[in-house]
């Protein structure tokens, strides 16, 4: 099995790679824009442990939009032990995609200031806003997730922390709509900076295949055997990862590899097949939407050749 799988990658990556030269690699953010658009790192690791690599899987970058995952994952438990999540969370998020870029603004002003799920910028400070309800250093505790689940320790990419602070109006913007409208509690640079540190986790392809497994196995980190969210509710982050997780492209990825997903504007994908995996992919240059081109490629692949549709 071990062979026929890395032999799986190994085909993937060969469809995939040439890909990549027809995106573009972010550019409002340097160190996004030195990244070499030749990278290319995929990673299967299963709910046993299995690790299954082909490229530049051990290489870290900062993981921007993949971190509200685990930002949604935190808030959650920490709000099901106040005063609960419906409460605290959904009542001032919603859970329908967009179908607006991630840093939109528009739709956010027409429905008065409360985000469409919380895998769009605005939803993510929303999350954050939650978490510094509980958690004095919300940061901290999204990186002590990612450590814990990842089996390494995972850093902060001061680089990258700093510039995308530099690169913040539009989220501020949107920090300062959402205020207006009363649904933000905290100081907006208080938000912020819990956003900008979180966008500035710095993993592999590797750990972060490792640290998506637990919602595949039913909310239970397989590592560990840690209970890390209720089944339910593990469920519905990777639901929102399927509808909402690949920005105004989700219907496409849905359509194209059929099980929930999640990218970030440095290169990576991560997705989770139940039961079975999790996996990433990281290649930096993007297609128009926002995700990795040569990523959306090599998870359709993936998918038709282990048939892991999942809807």
């Amino acid at each position: 099995m071990k062979h026929d799988l890395d032999d799986v990658l190994a085909e993937v990556a060969d469809v995939a790679r040439p890909r990549a030269a027809e995106g573009r690699v972010t550019s409002y953010i340097e160190a996004h824009a030195n990244a070499d658009p030749n990278s290319f790192g995929l990673a299967v690791i299963d709910m046993d442990g299995g690790e299954y690599v082909t490229g530049e899987v051990d290489e870290p970058f900062a993981i921007q939009s993949i971190s509200k995952v685990f930002s949604l994952v935190l808030a959650m438990q920490t709000a099901d032990e106040a005063e609960g999540v419906d409460k605290e969370l959904w009542s001032r998020v919603g859970v329908e995609p967009s179908g607006d870029p991630f840093n939109s603004l528009v739709q956010l002003e027409h429905e008065e200031g409360r985000p469409r799920n919380p895998m769009i910028n605005a939803g993510a400070l929303i999350v954050d806003d939650v978490l510094l309800n509980h958690r004095e250093e919300p940061p901290q505790a999204v990186i002590g997730l990612l450590s814990e689940l990842a089996g390494d320790q995972v850093h902060l990419d001061e680089i990258v922390r700093d510039q995308t602070a530099e690169e913040a109006a539009r989220n501020r913007a949107i920090a300062n709509l959402m205020a207006s409208f009363g649904n933000l509690s905290h100081d907006v640079e208080q938000v912020l900076d819990a956003y900008v540190h979180q966008c500035a986790a710095a993993m592999t392809p590797r750990q972060l295949a490792r640290a998506v497994r637990f919602l595949g196995n039913d909310g239970v980190d397989p590592a560990s055997g840690r209970q890390v969210l209720r089944a339910e509710q593990a469920r519905r982050v990777a639901a929102l990862m399927i509808t909402c997780g690949t920005y105004d492209s989700a219907g496409q990825f849905a359509f194209d590899v059929g099980f929930p997903c999640k990218s970030g504007v440095s290169g990576a994908i991560v997705g989770v097949v139940r039961h079975r995996f999790g996996v990433c992919v990281w290649s930096p240059p993007l297609e128009e939407s926002g995700n990795s081109l040569a990523g959306h490629v090599a998870l359709h692949e993936l998918a038709e050749r282990l048939d892991l549709w999942s809807i």
